[in-house]
Order: structure tokens, then C-alpha cells, then sequence
């Protein structure tokens, strides 16, 4: 149903028609119709159906414009500035209106597309550099995953969503991995799978972590960690280079729904990056990726998140006879933070937690090459190749080693796809001395032992070990 063909009177009158609550009149009083149109994310209990989750919403004044009855989880239209609080604040939240609250504390109405990034220019597959790259990634020989071409590259059973900002389609490493039937763009909270809608316009970010998964073994360019598996563009992060929560619960239910085995997320749900004094429109986002992330689990996908630049402490309580300094403080991030989820953090060329890099005991999962001063992550972006640093690249590399276990293993599920990548990391013991800065104080208190730990996880993940036999206990 379109919001822009639709208006909220007209629709608050068919809901009062067909459901006999209440009168035209009586509907229709008190809704702002004139103001700006934001959309809202809105947590319905479960088992609601869409008829009555979408007569809920033109109840309070709104608009529906999609809705996920797996996990109860809709999305909503309203110009009505009075929409949040006559559905209940404590289950819906609107990413655009708080932007906007930002906007004009600090003096500024700013327009829809303030923050928008300059877009990018294309070119031509034959001007992309045709330079064998392969020896700059040192991120690879890190993870065992530099081989010949004789070693298999992972199955084209397999698929790897990358939800990210659009996987360019041309690029010659990546044209063969592009699955366009499998690729949708999300921003909207709704499935779009126009090539328009998926494709990057002004971020070269998911390109970048695509060329880290599958970028051809053909000896040019980079090569990925798994080059012969199929990739599906899913777009959740817009123009702003920010992911709104609709957008991230679209991309996993779509993930879930086209059967993919891998869901690559290197993000985390804005507008504000962290949460770290959680209130009610947290717990909404918390509620419904939660939901999300447990109905892709169940339907097949295993989610990989990157741990977050932002350098702090992601265990979710204190724990007992841990020093923790203020610089440290518990925050959760999303999808990150969430349960069933693979969370990757950040070391550099000498095998040390990047100074950027989140962590936590009992989030972080395993470690991978994300970069630092050392040199950053070589990969592929639109028109060529280019380095960057982060734990959004360090999470494909994980993505990667998932994607060829599920093609040795075609059989396993989420849970034994995880437990195949931590069993075969390779332990990393906490480093005897973290001081970063040389300031004489740690950066970062790294709780734990060799084996488990909160700054490596399991380890150091390890592609050569995905292709060899699993050890006994690897199904769950």
C-alpha cells in the first residue's frame, strides 16, 4: 500500500468501515495530516496479525507500509507528530525523527537528504586495473586463505548476503558472485529488488566486503576468501552512510527468506552507533532485531557482525574483579550484541587487537584482519581497489570462512556452522601489555584466557582448517 497514494484520513475511514470500531468522525479526529511524513518501526505482540497490526496503526493516526507477521514487526508512515505516543513509545521508533530532533537542536530543519554523500562515478569494467594485487593482502596469509586455484573456492550452492551499502555488479572480481535474483535494496523497511535499489550510489563500503568474501581467484585484482561461492547485494545502509532498524530487519527477513546460508553485516543500527543508556526506543530496536535475528537463525542464516569501531566494552554487565575504566563502559551494539549473532572484532598486521576495535567477554566470538597503522584490508571497490580499515573488514573475512564450511559441509545449520568456525580458530592469548598510546595507563582490559577471551574470542579465524575435516562435537 502506498503511503503517497493513501492518506491517513482516507485510510483511518476504511479501517472504521471493515472492523465496525469506531466511526468515520470518530477516527479521524485529532490526526495531523499537514506535516512531514516520517516512518516509524513499530514492535507488535507476537502472533498479531497483519490485519490487526495495520488497523493499530491507522488507530493511531498512521500509515502501514509493510509488515513481518513472522516476528510481528511492522513498519508505519505518519505525518502526525503524535503517532509514537498513540501506538506506544515503548514499541515504536522512528530513526528519521530523531535525526530530525538532532537537526534542529542544534539550530537546523535540515531536508531529507542532508548528510548525503557525493555519488559515485562509473566505470567501465575494461578501465578497472588489471595489476595482480594479491600479494599486498596480507590479510589473507593471516587467515590461511591465500592458495592456488587447485584448492576449492567454496560452492556456487552457497550464497553470502552482504547487508551493507551495495555490491557494484561490474566489477570484474565480482560480476561472476553477483546473484541479482537473491539482491533487494531495504531502505525503505520493504524489499525492493530493482537493480536501482540495491546497486551503490555514494558508498564503496559494500563492495569492499563483497571483494573480501568472493572476489575471483582469476589473477587480477584481489582474490577473496571463498571466490567460487554467490553473493547477494542487500542494501540497508543509505546515502547518509547510516542504517536505520527497518532497513536491517528488512535485509535479515529477506536473508531468511531467499534461503542464504551467510548474512555479512558490517554496520550497526543508527542513528547513534552505540547504545549505551538504553531507553524505550532502544528496547524497540533491541526487540525487533532480536526478532529478526532469531527468525534467520531458525530459517538457515547465520549472521557474522563486525564488533564496532567505537572501542569500548561490550559485555553487557561488570564482571567480578575486572578493573574497568570509564573509557570502557558496557554499551550494546546492534546486530552485534544480539544472541546467535557471530561477532567478529579487529586485529592489525601484528596480530593485535586494533585500537578501534570493540570487544567484550562473552560477545566476541572470534577475530579477523581488519587492519590498523600497520597497513589496512586491500579490496575491491567501484572503478578498482582500494585499502580500509575496520571491523567491517574484518567481519567478511568470517563471513568467508562460514561460506566454505557450508559448501564442505552442506548439510550444516547455523549453529553448526558457528560452532565449526570457533572450534577451528586459532587461540590468541590476551597480550601481557595494551598500552596503545604509551601513556603508561591499558587502553583496554582484556578479560579471559588463551582459549576465550574477550578482545579474540575463540581466535584467530582460520580458512585452511574450514576445509579440513571438523573435529567431533562440531554438530550441535
Amino acid at each position: 500500500m502506498s503511503l503517497l497514494r493513501l492518506t491517513v484520513a482516507s485510510l483511518m475511514l476504511a479501517t472504521a468501515v471493515t472492523t465496525g470500531s469506531a466511526s468515520a468522525d470518530e477516527a479521524g479526529s485529532g490526526c495531523v495530516t499537514t506535516g512531514r511524513e516520517l516512518r516509524y518501526l513499530v514492535v507488535f505482540d507476537r502472533g498479531t496479525s497483519r490485519a490487526d497490526a495495520e488497523a493499530q496503526i491507522a488507530a493511531a493516526c498512521g500509515v502501514p507500509g509493510g509488515y513481518y507477521p513472522q516476528i510481528a514487526v511492522g513498519i508505519a508512515g505518519s505525518p502526525d507528530p503524535g503517532f509514537g505516543r498513540r501506538i506506544g513509545l515503548d514499541r515504536a521508533f522512528s530513526a528519521q525523527a530523531e535525526r530530525l530532533a538532532t537537526h534542529r537542536l542544534n539550530g537546523s530543519d535540515a531536508p531529507k537528504s542532508a548528510g548525503a554523500r557525493p555519488r559515485l562515478s562509473p566505470v567501465a569494467p575494461d578501465a578497472v586495473p588489471v595489476a595482480d594485487r594479491t600479494a599486498e593482502q596480507w590479510d589473507m596469509r593471516s587467515i590461511n586463505a591465500s592458495w592456488p586455484a587447485s584448492v576449492s573456492p567454496g560452492s556456487r550452492d552457497v550464497v553470502v548476503g552482504v547487508l551493507d551499502s551495495g555490491v557494484d555488479p561490474a566489477h570484474p572480481d565480482l560480476a561472476a558472485a553477483v546473484e541479482p535474483k537473491l539482491s533487494a535494496g531495504c531502505l525503505t523497511g520493504t524489499p525492493d529488488t530493482a537493480e536501482a535499489a540495491w546497486a551503490p550510489t555514494t558508498s564503496a563500503h559494500g563492495t569492499h566486503v563483497a571483494g573480501t568474501i568472493a572476489a575471483a581467484n582469476d589473477g587480477r585484482g584481489v582474490t577473496g576468501v571463498a571466490p567460487g561461492v554467490r553473493l547477494a547485494s542487500i542494501k540497508v545502509i543509505d546515502d547518509r552512510g547510516q542504517v536505520d532498524p527497518e532497513a536491517a530487519v528488512c535485509g535479515l527477513m529477506w536473508a531468511a527468506a531467499q534461503h542464504i546460508e551467510v548474512a555479512n553485516s558490517s554496520f550497526t543500527v543508527g542513528p547513534s552507533s552505540l547504545s549505551c543508556a538504553p531507553g524505550d526506543e532502544h528496547r524497540v530496536v533491541h526487540e525487533a532485531m532480536a526478532r529478526a535475528v532469531e527468525y534467520a537463525t531458525a530459517a538457515g542464516t547465520l549472521t557474522v557482525a563486525a564488533a564496532t569501531n567505537e572501542a569500548v566494552n561490550l559485555t553487557p554487565s561488570p564482571r567480578a574483579g575486572v578493573r574497568t575504566p570509564p573509557r570502557s563502559k558496557s554499551c550494546e551494539a546492534s546486530p552485534a550484541g544480539l544472541r546467535d549473532v557471530v561477532t567478529v572484532s579487529a586485529i592489525g598486521a601484528d596480530e593485535v587487537k586494533s585500537g578501534y576495535s570493540s570487544y567484550g567477554l562473552g560477545v566476541i566470538d572470534v577475530t579477523a584482519p581488519g587492519g590498523d597503522t600497520g597497513g589496512c584490508v586491500l579490496s575491491t571497490v567501484p572503478g578498482g581497489y582500494e585499502p580500509l580499515c575496520g571491523t567491517s573488514m574484518a567481519a567478511p573475512h568470517v563471513a568467508g570462512v562460514a561460506a566454505l564450511l557450508a559448501s564442505a559441509h552442506p548439510g550444516y545449520g547455523p549453529r553448526q556452522l558457528r560452532r565449526a568456525i570457533e572450534q577451528q580458530a586459532r587461540p590468541m592469548a590476551c597480550p601481557t601489555d595494551y598500552d596503545l598510546t604509551g601513556d603508561g595507563h591499558q587502553d583496554a582490559y582484556c578479560a579471559g584466557y588463551t582459549g576465550y577471551n574477550g578482545f579474540y574470542g575463540h581466535g584467530m579465524v582460520n580458512a585452511l582448517n574450514a576445509l579440513s575435516p571438523v573435529r567431533p562435537g562440531g554438530r550441535s
